[in-house]
């Protein structure tokens, strides 16, 4: 039989018998190991040995006061959530103890269920304190992990193009030189189009991180920005043997957003879709409106994704590695850039897949709703073409 799972530690610090006798009764019936010390002294080494959860200190004890016990212990451990009780309440009191870095403040006497209800708050805060550090130092390695992928990724590339332009330059004038030049200079544009994709997920994450993502608040049509995305898309469509389907009725489908991150996130959907799909599947974009909203939804009849990897499908420079999969170029950042292009302009996006049988990726977005004197500039802004239309990819 199996060893049950060690008990979390609270450690009680009282000079008042009657107070650490009913918290260690208490504390053991939710499941704890309660440990109890007298005064500060003895309450501090048992901190350093046991290293609780949790520890409740009294602010009035001989010796080591209340304060001063807070703050050691918190140099034994900082996430050691404290919890202070005493018997003379004040609000002073309590602002001093949570400046000492005390989470709550319980003053004497107090029942049963007022214990609980505060030592299950405080560990609960500690919990998720260390589930927010964990996730703070992942994401620091994932960010050294990319900036090592991303020197890998350039640097073959470049390799790679100087090596078909030797082979250009040493070319023999031959019947089929021709032909081999062409070859050549379309695996150069090939590739250098990978750096182009790599640097552009990279100075996006930046401006993510500035906050500087989405700025224009224009009306913008997704029908025509989906359409002209799937436009640019029907070659490597064909070369992947997947067709492109539209599913939306005559009428525009007009958001207030930023055009320009309107198109990055579309184009991301569309063209995973096209990456992720089957020989022979196929990728179906549909449009609906209702009342104040538009959803737009990007279908296909794919590979699928694994559901333990869809929680983690929108982190940055997360990508699906499963047996099976095809391997894609990709830098795992173009569905978390896209999820927050979605949450600036104040949408959600979903999805909803089956291994082997396809995916669905609905984006909701707030229905424009024009406002007093801003015809004329929404229509030239939409009309607008910047350069990065032109240069999409994720």
């Amino acid at each position: 039989m199996s060893e049950p799972a060690e008990r979390e530690t609270i450690v009680v610090i009282d000079d008042d018998y009657a107070i650490r006798l009913s918290c260690r009764k208490i504390l053991s019936k939710m499941g704890f190991r309660a440990e109890t010390f007298e005064d500060g002294a003895q309450g501090l080494e048992g901190v350093a040995r046991l290293k609780p959860g949790l520890a409740v200190v009294d602010l009035k004890m001989p010796g080591i006061s209340g304060m001063e016990v807070i703050a050691r212990v918190h140099e034994i451990d900082p996430e050691i959530v404290v919890v202070v009780i005493t018997g003379y309440p004040t609000i002073d009191t309590a602002v001093a103890a949570m400046k000492c870095g005390a989470y709550d403040f319980l003053p004497k006497p107090f029942s049963p269920d007022e214990l609980r209800l505060i030592v299950n708050r405080g560990l609960e805060r500690r919990r998720l304190a260390i589930e927010s550090r964990r996730a703070e130092v992942e994401r620091a390695l994932l960010k050294r992990r990319f900036v090592t992928f991303v020197s890998h990724q350039l640097q073959t590339p470049l390799v790679a193009i100087h090596q078909y332009l030797s082979v250009l330059k040493n070319l023999d004038d031959t019947d089929d030189a021709a032909a081999k030049r062409q070859q050549w200079f379309d695996r150069c544009l090939a590739r250098t189009g990978e750096m182009q994709t790599i640097i552009k997920d990279w100075l996006t994450l930046s401006r993510i991180e500035g906050d500087r993502l989405s700025r224009q608040r224009v009306k913008v049509d997704l029908k025509r920005i989906v359409t002209d995305i799937l436009a640019t898309y029907e070659e490597m469509a064909r070369r992947n043997t997947v067709s492109l389907e539209v599913r939306m009725p005559e009428d525009a489908y007009l958001v207030r957003g930023d055009r320009n991150c309107l198109i990055v996130l579309f184009d991301n959907l569309i063209v995973n879709a096209i990456k992720y799909n089957k020989p022979g599947g196929k990728v179906t974009v549909s449009g609906e409106a209702r009342e104040g909203e538009v959803e737009i939804s990007v279908t296909d009849t794919g590979v699928g994704i694994p559901e333990k990897y869809r929680q983690l499908l929108f982190d940055e420079f997360f990508r699906v590695e499963d047996e099976g999969s095809k391997k894609t170029a990709g830098t795992g950042l173009g569905l978390a850039i896209s999820k927050r292009i979605v949450s600036e302009m104040g949408g959600s996006i979903e999805v909803e897949s089956q291994v082997n049988a396809g995916s669905t990726f609905r984006v909701r977005l707030l229905a424009f709703r024009a406002q007093a004197g801003e015809e004329d500039n929404n229509r030239s802004a939409n009309e607008f073409t910047s350069e990065e239309d032109t240069d999409r990819g994720r």
